[in-house]
C-alpha cells in the first residue's frame, strides 16, 4: 500500500530591523527545500510589508502582526492536478513605506513526500 507523508520545510526568518532602504531582503536564502503545496508568511513585525517571489517586483502585501497563508493545492485546476510551488524558489520581502521594522518575518510550508 502507497503512503503519502506530509512534512515541513526549515523555518526560515528575516529580522524587519535589516529593512533600511527600499530593497528587497531575502526570507530564504537557500529556496525552497521542497516543492510546497502550503505556504505561509507570518509578519510579526510592526510595519507593512511587500512580497516578492522575483526580487523584482511586489507581489503581495502583508500587514504588520498578520500571516498570508498560500493553498496552492486547493486551488488547482483542473481538479486533480498538482499546483505547487516550485522548489528553489526564494522569497523576498520588504518594508512598503517609512522607517525599518521591530519583530521578526517567518516563512514555512509543508510539502508531500511519497
Amino acid at each position: 500500500m502507497a503512503r503519502s507523508y506530509v512534512l515541513p520545510i526549515p523555518l526560515t526568518t528575516v529580522d524587519s530591523a535589516t529593512f533600511i532602504n527600499n530593497n528587497f531582503f531575502v526570507i530564504n536564502a537557500a529556496g525552497l527545500t521542497h516543492p510546497c503545496f502550503l505556504l505561509r508568511i507570518i509578519n510579526n513585525s510592526n510595519i507593512t510589508i511587500l512580497i516578492s517571489y522575483d526580487g523584482v517586483d511586489n507581489h503581495d502585501i502583508l500587514p504588520p502582526n498578520d500571516t498570508l497563508q498560500l493553498d496552492f493545492q486547493t486551488n488547482s485546476q483542473p481538479s486533480g492536478h498538482m499546483a505547487l510551488l516550485r522548489k528553489g524558489t526564494v522569497i523576498y520581502a520588504k518594508r512598503s513605506a517609512g522607517a525599518a521594522g521591530v519583530g521578526i518575518i517567518y516563512l514555512c510550508g509543508y510539502y508531500q513526500e511519497i
